[in-house]
């Protein structure tokens, strides 16, 4: 089942936009409803499509990994409203797709393998959406909005109630400004007594939520936050020591975990690599750097890309110089960042010889 669903899948692969389009399209003829569930403006929907099922099928052969991802999956998804009938609707648009962009690899073989995988699939998300009593999603008032730089802000927000998330793990927002454009952003601190939550975010090129959160944020406004989910984390009981890699806002998920960490007298090692182009893209440097001073199982590594005359920094991508301190065998490894960081660190970690299962990263990070 494995290999001829890869198999087919390299073959769909290449026509991701059209696939994407293709099964929207069929989705909102089956199940008509489901199309108040999304924005008018689809692009990034497809485009987060894409990024799932290429993380699934990834993860087809490793049920450990793959069952949890899925019943936080069925979790988040709550806040839509989603039943069982929908999930109906979204595995005969998902199989109508991949088999009309699959060509002659869709055998009779091949689709009983995606029926059985989706039926897996399906039944793991219900079956956690229905064991959560938990609220579907939290109010948060934003108490403050703190422009950072040009395109990077921080905001501070206030639950109704305190969201049950472990430091690491990150949550989707939906923000007044764009209704319906639900986006994925980690808490950059531990849970707190008083629940305040904190995030970083970005102004990406296109990002109609990050843009807006960044210009147009104002204390006062009122955001939904749905279910925790990720697999950031670090059991400080293993004794296993920690190798942490962030880009950018990729360090808010590191911050919390090493915030929750500070407040214990002994713990294993981490090593903290954060990356960016400039100096002002690693804009938590300084506060990572002054925990590190009262830490000292905490070392923060500066790297820049693309500016060569800055000083106490690592130079080059943060795939070169993590891979150039060796393969961090016996650590535990947590990456965040863009997908495209992602994509390039673990492969070069994987050709060093990082084992796999001691690499974590998350797939939804991005706006």
């Amino acid at each position: 089942m494995v290999r001829m669903i890869r198999e087919s899948f390299a073959v769909v692969e290449p026509h991701a936009e059209e696939v994407a389009k293709f099964f929207y399209g069929m989705l909102f003829s089956l199940s008509p409803a489901t199309r108040e569930m999304f924005p008018a403006n689809m692009e990034v929907q497809r485009s987060r499509l894409l990024r799932a099922l290429v993380h699934v099928v990834q993860m087809v052969d490793r049920p450990d990994d793959l069952i949890p991802f899925l019943r936080q999956l069925g979790r988040d998804h709550r806040k839509f409203g989603v039943v069982s009938a929908h999930y109906e609707a979204v595995g005969t648009a998902l199989l109508s797709a991949v088999k009309k962009f699959a060509g002659a690899s869709w055998t009779p073989k091949v689709e009983m393998a995606w029926a059985e995988a989706y039926t897996i699939m399906a039944r793991a998300m219900q079956e956690a959406a229905e064991a959560d009593n938990g609220p579907a999603y939290w109010h948060a008032t934003v108490l403050e909005h703190q422009r950072v730089s040009w395109d990077l802000a921080v905001v501070r927000l206030q639950p109704d109630h305190p969201v049950s998330y472990r430091a690491g793990q990150y949550v989707s927002v939906e923000t007044p400004q764009r209704k319906r454009l639900w986006r994925y952003y980690s808490p950059a601190n531990a849970p707190r007594e008083d629940g305040i939550i904190e995030f970083h975010v970005r102004s990406v090129d296109g990002g109609w939520v990050s843009r807006s959160v960044v210009g147009h944020t104002q204390a006062g406004d009122t955001w939904r936050i749905g279910p925790p989910m990720g697999r950031l984390s670090v059991d400080r009981t293993a004794g296993t020591d920690i190798l942490m890699v962030a880009g950018g806002t990729g360090v808010a998920p590191m911050h919390a975990i090493i915030d929750e960490m500070a407040q214990f007298g002994e713990n294993p090692r981490v090593h903290l690599f954060y990356g960016g182009r400039t100096r002002e893209d690693l804009y938590d440097l300084d506060n990572l750097q002054r925990i590190a001073t009262t830490n000292p199982w905490l070392t923060v590594v500066p790297v820049l890309e693309s500016d060569p005359g800055a000083r106490g920094v690592e130079q080059g991508t943060l795939a070169d110089v993590v891979t150039r301190y060796g393969a961090w065998e016996e650590r535990d490894v947590l990456v965040c960042g863009s997908p495209a960081m992602i994509r390039s660190t673990v492969s070069r970690m994987l050709v060093a010889g990082t084992p796999l299962d001691k690499i974590k990263y998350d797939p939804f990070t991005l706006d």
